[in-house]
């Protein structure tokens, strides 16, 4: 590695780490354009940074959780429940002319000062922000009815195409056909919480058939307590040993 590489990301580690001790160690990942940093924050929120330029993930549980950390130049937004389109949150941090990827249903709730910074996609939409191809999937409950808590359009997952890499954002979804179908994905972020996703027995399930290369279990608290998440370790590593299952502490203040 190159020393202005190797400059930039002990720079961009030195400054993720200056934050609270409470989160979890980020990972890096190496691509093709650069180190990436995987920072998990808390339950469905997570920063990345790649080329100097940092995406926060459905920022929530107060502008505290984020101290330390970059300030954001891309923010995505999965669904409408206060625990990823946080506003107060949102208030409390520096977004000021920062570019907020939505679907529709949440920018229809978001103060009038942040249409502007707004980049609408629906279901299966694509934008490029800061030089990242964005392209939104569906997430859903199934059966896909009227009254499910998520139901199908309203909400987006996301795949991210950094460098040479694949990442995919669940969002609130359960092992969907969409999830499923997904190929070449490196990294993935894939929620298992009762009864508002799945359980970890699906999500094992769906990750063994669209097999990433790495899967983070995040938004894993739910109605009872949290999920097994060592069970989908389990589950995953007995059927696909290629599969790397990492495993944070994604609730820092539990």
């Amino acid at each position: 590695m190159k020393l202005k590489s190797i400059l930039a990301l002990a720079f961009i580690l030195a400054f993720v780490q200056v934050q609270a001790q409470q989160l979890a160690k980020p990972d890096t990942l190496k691509t093709s354009g650069g180190p990436l940093v995987i920072q998990p924050i808390t339950h469905g929120t997570l920063a990345l940074t790649y080329k100097a330029k940092t995406i926060y993930v459905d920022p929530y549980g107060g502008a505290d959780l984020f101290k330390g950390l970059p300030k954001p130049d891309l923010i995505l937004i999965t669904d409408i429940h206060p625990d990823h389109l946080d506003t107060a949150t949102l208030a409390a941090l520096e977004t000021e002319k920062v570019r907020m990827v939505v679907p529709r249903a949440v920018a229809e709730l978001l103060p009038e000062k942040y249409q502007q910074q707004l980049v609408i996609l629906d279901n299966g939409g694509q934008s490029i922000q800061q030089g990242i191809n964005i392209m939104a999937l569906p997430m859903y409950n199934l059966p896909d009815t009227a009254d499910a808590r998520h139901p199908k359009g309203r909400g987006n997952g996301y795949v991210l195409q950094i460098g040479d890499k694949r990442v995919y954002i669940s969002g609130d979804t359960e092992g969907i056909p969409e999830m499923r179908r997904l190929e070449n994905i490196d990294v993935a972020f894939v929620s298992m919480n009762l009864p508002y996703t799945m359980d970890v027995d699906q999500a094992a399930d769906a990750v063994l058939e669209f097999q990433p290369k790495v899967v983070y279990p995040y938004h894993y608290r739910g109605q009872n307590g949290f999920s097994d998440v060592e069970k989908f370790k389990q589950l995953v590593g007995a059927k696909n040993k290629g599969i790397e299952v990492r495993l944070k502490d994604w609730y820092p203040n539990k």
